[in-house]
């Protein structure tokens, strides 16, 4: 039960946050950074996938179980997009450019939390 409130307030805090990055999309967008700025159509995109995702993880905290596929997504998600900026912040520093670690940290963080705290498919059928 600790676990799956746990995993409640995670869920919560998760889908707030992805949902408050509607305002750097917003700015982005407003003053064309990602064109004139950082010359990164990607990143507008990548904010735009995350703060659709936030309501669902919020849907998803009122009963995790329910939700499983969801979570089990977001994590692995989280953990693949990880892996590629693991590898990016490699190959920067490789060629000179300082790029620093902390996002993939956060991002394999938040995977391997949520992967950690996930219901089981036990806890599925229990809860009713």
């Amino acid at each position: 039960m600790k676990r799956e409130r746990m995993l409640q307030i995670f869920l919560v805090a998760l889908g707030i946050l992805f949902i408050a990055l509607i305002y750097p999309l917003c700015a982005d967008l407003w003053h064309a950074n990602w064109l004139v700025k950082t010359h990164n159509e990607t990143e507008p995109m990548f904010l735009s996938f995350f703060i659709a995702l936030g309501p669902f993880l919020l849907l998803a905290a009122r009963n995790p179980s329910e939700h499983r596929l969801l979570i089990a997504f977001t994590a692995w998600w989280n953990l693949a997009h990880a892996g590629v900026m693991g590898v990016e912040t490699v190959q920067a520093w490789n060629r000179g450019v300082h790029r620093n670690f902390a996002d993939v940290v956060i991002v394999a963080a938040i995977g391997l939390i949520l992967l950690g705290l996930s219901p089981s498919r036990r806890a599925q059928g229990t809860v009713g």
